[in-house]
């Protein structure tokens, strides 16, 4: 019976009430039916929602943990002797000509979080004078930032003498100052997590970024970085671990955040030193060809 039809005003309210109760009820039921199987004795598993990450484009490329061929690859590659502890990174930072002062604090806190790194003002120098200069002074990376309304918005890394180079897009950048009970870096080496990488693409990128750190930690320090893959967009974040007794007596972990934060995404990959103009490319994002779909992510 349509409640609507009825001209009583408190009838009418009073089927609206009953109505509405028994949808009320048939809802609840199916709920507790959709809950529970085999007459209520065994409660099913918590539906999973659908999400972008879960429901990703099988990708071809995507590689096993434990694929000895991919294992093999990368143990004879050009970072292979930073992931063993046979080379330390030496990183040169510099920035495109005429930066704004803002960009030297988000420097500051880019030095703080790469251990051995040094920045050098560009002056009128061009890439391959800088990239030659930095090969003689011995440096393994090349770090050239950019940035757009005072804000850093692209970094170059070089990996010297003979590369790869990428190009990553920063945004959301929120530097050290404005992290919220943020703590103060010390002298230890980092630990250094990579997560998410999981295509032949994704790791490349995953072991590109950590050559640019050394691989014996102080843990003693408690302090970590972490790259963190997320549809194609690389999180970094760089925090402390922190134990301390809780209310109970027992200890506690806990995060305390370093800063800087910021988030990256690669946009090329070029074989070689820099090179604007007859370099190669292992990987270039193209827009109008690759983003055909929200649920298909290369790294």
């Amino acid at each position: 019976m349509n409640p609507s039809r009825i001209k009583n005003k408190c009838k009418r309210e009073e089927v609206y009430s009953k109505v509405k109760h028994e949808k009320k009820k048939a809802k609840n039921k199916l709920k507790r039916a959709r809950e529970t199987e085999d007459l209520g004795t065994e409660v099913k598993q918590k539906k999973i929602p659908k999400t972008l990450d879960n429901t990703r484009e099988f990708d071809k490329t995507t590689v096993s943990p434990d694929d000895e061929e991919v294992f093999a690859d990368e143990a004879e590659d050009e970072f292979a002797p930073y992931f063993q502890n046979e080379k330390t990174p030496k990183i040169m930072i510099t920035t495109r000509p005429r930066p704004s002062g803002k960009l030297f604090a988000f420097i500051g806190n880019l030095l703080e979080m790469l251990p051995n790194a040094f920045f050098y003002p560009r002056k009128t120098f061009h890439m391959k004078q800088i990239c030659q200069w930095a090969v003689n002074k011995n440096f393994t990376h090349l770090f050239v930032l950019s940035e757009k309304q005072k804000v850093c918005n692209g970094i170059i890394i070089s990996h010297l003498p003979a590369g790869p180079t990428a190009y990553f897009k920063v945004s959301n950048v929120i530097p050290t100052s404005e992290i919220s009970n943020h703590g103060r870096v010390t002298a230890h080496q980092p630990e250094l997590i990579l997560n998410n990488f999981n295509t032949r693409l994704g790791h490349r990128v995953g072991r590109f970024l950590g050559g640019c750190y050394p691989h014996d930690p102080e843990f003693k320090g408690r302090q970590v970085v972490t790259f963190h893959n997320q549809r194609d967009f690389i999180f970094v974040r760089h925090h402390r671990y922190v134990f301390e007794p809780g209310k109970d007596g027992k200890i506690k972990s806990r995060l305390q955040e370093l800063g800087p934060r910021f988030t990256l995404k690669m946009r090329w990959l070029q074989e070689g030193s820099f090179d604007s103009k007859f370099g190669e490319y292992e990987w270039i994002h193209k827009r109008g060809e690759m983003d055909t779909s929200r649920r298909k992510f290369h790294l």
